[in-house]
């Protein structure tokens, strides 16, 4: 389906899904009481036989900012991700779970500071504020252990590097390219390539609370090494941001 160009300005979800069926009717209706317009929310989706999709189809009848762009580059929430970035071309592009994990009452401040000059905006679990609710314990304590690594070592400026729910300019996540191709390892790539360009880079305090319907794709073992080769790539970039 052919995605009509955003109003300059105009802020774009993208929303990658997977069988998220029951998820998704709830999400669009926190999406219209928590998120001002305008807005165009864009579902990118792996294959036809997705459970979301004839639910998708039926909202987004009666709702003209409802748009399912189906995933061609490969499987997975990584592929999905990247194919919403290309279909939003440029402007404020958010990235959020269907499994209504992320906050989005904390929008509005990620606009506000996007509008001030930042490009890429966290929303973060563990700033002063930010709350993880939920989760499997090793889970919560390796992505703790990278993001706060990565603040006091690498300079990194947000305490969360590992979360996907945060704002980008989208022309710019297209100008640097997304490698990966499996999981959610593409919010520390992004964010790392971000840093090692000296984009602005924000962050805001955000409650994360651990599904209660459907099954989650992350693989944390099978990811690991994933998010390993961009933790060493943030290190890197405040290695040598430091010798400047």
């Amino acid at each position: 389906m052919d995605v009509p160009a955003a109003g300059e300005g105009e802020l774009t979800l993208i929303v990658p899904v997977y069988n998220e069926h029951e998820n998704f009717p709830r999400l669009i209706e926190q999406v219209e009481r928590e998120i001002p317009r305008p807005f165009r929310l864009l579902m990118a989706y792996d294959f036809e036989g997705d459970s979301t999709v004839p639910v998708a189809r039926e909202l987004a009848d009666s709702r003209p900012w409802l748009h399912l762009v189906h995933n061609t580059l490969g499987r997975g929430p990584a592929n999905a991700i990247r194919a919403g970035f290309q279909a939003a071309h440029a402007g404020p592009a958010l990235v959020v779970m269907a499994d209504l994990s992320d906050d989005l009452r904390c929008v509005p401040e990620m606009l506000r500071l996007y509008r001030e000059g930042n490009r890429v905006v966290v929303a973060s679990r563990y700033m002063k504020g930010g709350r993880q609710i939920g989760g499997p314990l090793l889970k919560r304590t390796l992505s703790r252990m990278a993001g706060l690594s990565l603040w006091y070592c690498a300079g990194l400026p947000t305490h969360d590097a590992t979360n996907n729910f945060r704002l980008y300019d989208a022309a710019l996540v297209n100008e640097m390219g997304i490698e990966s191709e499996k999981g959610f390892e593409i919010a520390l790539e992004l964010t790392a390539k971000a840093y090692a360009r000296r984009e602005k880079i924000a962050e805001t305090p955000s409650t994360w609370t651990d599904r209660t319907a459907g099954e989650s794709r992350f693989q944390l073992w099978k990811w690991l090494p994933l998010y390993l080769r961009w933790w060493r790539y943030a290190m890197w970039a405040g290695w040598t941001r430091g010798r400047r």
